[in-house]
């Protein structure tokens, strides 16, 4: 099983960038952590600052069984991504590191989440581990 790790702008600060609402762990970390629970799966991992460069991921991830989507910022404003995700047909999985729903209003709402297959908000690192089990979950069944 292949699968795209995908995070937009501003968590290549992971660590240093507001630690109350994202934690001390890195980018890194992260990754390490996902691929110490799946040895077995092949990852990609890529962040962009930039809404074409996650573009570009995405149309490039047809090749992949599953897609873990971290769009930061991106999730509020980008019909771009949302219309990617629906285009590509690839089972994407919405993961945010903190609780949108419990920060300023304009973080309510996703433009993503209609075209992806869940949303998981608010449980830090280990959302992304339990995206990789849904799409894990999704690919035997």
């Amino acid at each position: 099983m292949r699968i795209l790790v995908l995070n937009g702008p501003n968590l290549n600060l992971l660590g240093t960038r507001e630690p109350d609402t994202y934690g001390s762990k890195t980018l890194t970390d992260l990754e390490t952590l996902i691929v110490g629970r799946f040895p077995e799966i092949e990852f990609r991992f890529e962040q962009s600052n930039h809404e074409g460069v996650m573009l570009d991921c995405l149309h490039a991830a047809r090749a992949y069984d599953g897609v873990v989507l971290n769009a930061a910022a991106y999730t509020h404003t980008s019909i771009a991504l949302r219309d990617a995700i629906a285009a590509i047909e690839v089972p994407t999985i919405e993961v945010h590191l903190s609780n949108v729903h419990a920060r300023e209003e304009f973080r309510h709402r996703s433009l993503i989440a209609p075209v992806c297959r869940g949303v998981i908000s608010g449980l830090g690192m280990t959302g992304y581990v339990l995206a990789v089990e849904a799409l894990l979950d999704s690919k035997a069944t």
